[in-house]
């Protein structure tokens, strides 16, 4: 027996057919998502819009080392492009991170210490974003801790599940549906303070948001699954199966990083592209931009319950698709979503505006493409994972996003050289491209890489 998959899980209380701890995990994401999705709704068009204006950004800690960096590597940028940019290098930062937090949770310290510690991490650093002289060190604390905090909330999902128990793929769509309701609810809220009471206080509320993210988390310990145990000694020698499983999970991340760079750009120029393209009056009424972004967390949340009832009923007939195959819909749904971009995009110097319908459903289309994609990227990695490296694998996905969020920041700087419909075309054949090449492989590579047999020993 691997000694580094020996872990300990309490016999579990339960509610809603799930271990109550799966609640408690959702709720930390929830309110993660809800301060994190909050203040990146509005970043772009804040760092547009103010903190890069004169005035403004000589007030900024740092900024000027920081901007030279930039375009040392990139030439000059204009003040949209470094906008951009910066966007793109905050993101893959916060997506970076988890690749060390994984590490610190699989090896030194417990998962439970490193998640507290990110989550106040985070606090800090989004009440930080509330000036503009710590803004960069803001940015900072919050990518640090959201490396601890999320490469070691989700290692804990698996942990409250025995292998080859269903639900298991069940739990990361409920978590995942956790991640939406925060990202719905955030713009929304975060949108308005920063529209109608000013940017910082848009910034203020995401620090609250993770302060009690943070509270749930360490209120709720009781129903955690206990700690791994593992012996020191054995953590570092993978066994040939095990080093197997890291290779192949491995050379399919290059195809989680296309859908990634088309999702993030959603959070990065998407915004700008409202801005200058849709008709935001309704009845007399100006839609902040970034309530747009909400939408990304209604549709899922409304979508999933259908989509998990659909594939229950699947499974009974022994004809649910694999995770793999899962994939490949999920990248392709997205790709023909961004057609809508398309075809809502005028010809430059053009007056004409998209009516507010198109990126509605567009929002709905692209968001069951992430149902199909991103939780079930999750339940591939815990679930393929050897039990002793999750943590890192968590971080390795998270750093799949971080890269794509580099690429999109570059290509977002194409967006003011090329017309918006080329723009968006280029996004799609990126993604949809992906989802193709995940089902061909699908058959093949879902043999080579069946479930991990954790060993359980449960108490009581």
């Amino acid at each position: 027996m691997n000694l580094a998959a020996v872990q300990t899980v309490a016999t579990p209380r339960q509610a809603f057919g799930h271990p109550r701890g799966l609640w408690v995990l959702a709720g930390t994401e929830l309110w993660d998502r809800i301060s994190f999705h909050g203040m990146q709704a509005i970043l772009t068009l804040y760092l547009v819009s103010e903190l890069f204006l004169p005035g403004h950004i000589d007030r900024v800690a740092g900024i000027g080392p920081f901007r030279s960096a930039v375009e040392a590597l990139t030439g000059p940028l204009s003040l949209q492009a470094f906008a951009t940019q910066t966007f793109g290098i905050y993101t893959a930062m916060v997506y970076a991170t988890p690749l060390i937090g994984g590490a610190i949770g699989d090896r030194w310290l417990s998962r439970r210490v490193t998640v507290s510690a990110g989550a106040l991490l985070m606090t800090i650093g989004h009440f930080s974003l509330a000036f503009d002289w710590s803004f960069l060190i803001g940015m900072v604390l919050i990518s640090l801790g959201a490396g601890l905090l999320r490469a070691n909330l989700m290692p804990q999902v698996k942990a409250l599940y025995q292998s080859g128990d269903r639900r298991q793929g069940d739990a990361f769509q409920w978590y995942g549906m956790a991640v939406n309701l925060g990202a719905f609810l955030a713009p929304l809220i975060t949108g308005a303070l920063a529209a109608f009471y000013g940017w910082h206080i848009g910034f203020g509320f995401a620090g609250f948001g993770m302060l009690i993210g943070l509270i749930v988390y360490l209120v709720g310990q009781r129903d955690l699954a206990d700690e791994p145990r593992m012996v020191r000694a054995a953590r570092g020698r993978l066994t040939g199966d095990e080093r197997r499983r890291l290779a192949l999970l491995f050379a399919v991340m290059p195809l989680i990083v296309c859908f990634w760079i088309a999702q993030t750009q959603i959070w990065n120029t998407y915004n700008l592209w409202v801005r200058d393209h849709i008709d935001l009056q309704v009845v007399g009424f100006q839609v902040p931009v970034p309530w747009l972004q909400s939408l990304d967390g209604l549709a899922p949340f409304l979508c999933m319950p259908l989509l998990l009832i659909f594939w229950r009923r699947q499974a009974a007939r022994g004809r649910e698709p694999d995770l793999l195959v899962k994939l490949g819909i999920g990248a392709i749904l997205f790709g023909a979503s961004l057609l809508l971009l398309v075809f809502a995009s005028h010809a430059p110097g053009s007056s004409a505006r998209a009516p507010l319908a198109i990126p509605i459903a567009f929002h709905f289309l692209s968001n069951i493409g992430w149902i199909f994609f991103s939780p079930v990227t999750n339940a591939l990695i815990q679930t393929r994972a050897p039990a002793g490296a999750r943590g890192l694998m968590t971080g390795v996905n998270y750093l799949s996003v971080a890269v794509a969020s580099l690429i999109s920041g570059r290509l977002g700087g194409l967006y003011e050289t090329i017309p918006a419909t080329s723009f968006w075309l280029i996004h799609a054949a990126i993604v949809a491209g992906a989802g193709v090449v995940f089902l061909l492989l699908a058959r093949p590579l879902g043999r080579a890489l069946p479930e991990a047999n954790d060993a359980v020993v449960h108490s009581t």
